[in-house]
């Protein structure tokens, strides 16, 4: 692409993103304006979902508002991230910094000053998910059949939030109780679920007829709807919980974590891990005796 073409903003919300940006042109020749939006470009090209597009605008815009990209070294981004409190915050800043310059090096050949750099670290808290009995009290405190079905599909199959969300007709195998979903890195998988899912998906299908998705509404009505019940219930509900969930009911059902991994589509152990810290740490609870008892 030639430096600056087909950059302008398409919308006003891209327009209040870059308007604070530097106009000094760089060491290609590019804005930070210009290098923002082949980035980004980058990203929509490689099929990047609409949630990740979203975090990469809200954490970027920032970074490159405040930091110049070709004269940051190391020293320039801890500043900047440890403007934040919260650990986690720092880290999710890190995360997206770290892809830019890493997509940064491959296209122009520059320094990447993120590379030697450690990530923040992140508290190990331990991440709530619900019980199988909060779960079927959440379906049926909800009387739309679409809303039981994704409730439960969610727990029994530990489906992303975009992966659930695009759900089509002809990806749902009936008989072995299986989903085609494209998740992340756009890497096609099957989910599986279980009887209750298969129950509530036909009691909502006899009703509609899909044209597109099966759940007539998309990611953000889906999240929107959850938001809703959460508040109307006190529970929590959202995808991420739903997802701890599903690793967790299977770890207590005694599915060793590996196995876990294979089934939610994780790409490494460490999450499953991190996800059913709670289960372990109840398993052992268990065998526990007050020394001074």
């Amino acid at each position: 692409m030639v430096p600056g073409e087909g950059l302008e903003p398409t919308s006003s919300y891209e327009r209040r993103i870059l308007s604070p940006f530097p106009k000094l042109k760089g060491l290609t020749g590019l804005t930070t304006k210009e290098y923002y939006k082949q980035f980004m470009e980058s990203r929509t090209a490689g099929n990047t979902t609409q949630g990740t597009l979203r975090y990469y605008r809200a954490k970027l815009s920032k970074f490159l508002e405040n930091v110049n990209p070709d004269t940051a070294n190391p020293s320039d981004i801890d500043r900047f991230l440890m403007q934040f409190n919260n650990a986690g915050n720092r880290h999710a800043y890190f995360r997206a910094i770290r892809a830019f310059y890493g997509w940064r090096e491959d296209v122009f050949g520059l320094a990447n000053p993120v590379k030697r750099m450690k990530s923040p670290k992140v508290p190990k808290l331990i991440l709530p998910s619900l019980k199988s009995e909060d779960v079927n009290k959440l379906i049926e405190q909800t009387e739309s059949a679409r809303n039981k079905a994704i409730i439960s599909l969610f727990v029994e199959s530990g489906l992303r939030l975009s992966e659930l969300a695009n759900i089509k007709l002809t990806d749902i195998d009936w008989q072995s109780k299986t989903i085609r979903v494209l998740g992340k890195g756009r890497k096609e998988a099957l989910a599986p679920f279980g009887e209750l899912s298969k129950q509530c998906l036909t009691q909502w299908l006899n009703q509609y007829n899909p044209d597109g998705n099966i759940w007539g509404i998309k990611e953000r009505g889906i999240a929107s709807m959850l938001k809703r019940l959460e508040k109307a219930t006190g529970q929590h509900c959202n995808a991420h919980t739903f997802r701890r969930t599903f690793a967790c009911l299977l770890r207590k059902a005694g599915i060793d974590t590996m196995t876990i991994k294979d089934l939610g589509r994780w790409e490494s152990l460490e999450m499953v891990q991190r996800y059913t810290r709670s289960v372990n740490f109840q398993d052992s609870l268990k065998f526990y005796k007050a020394p001074l008892s």
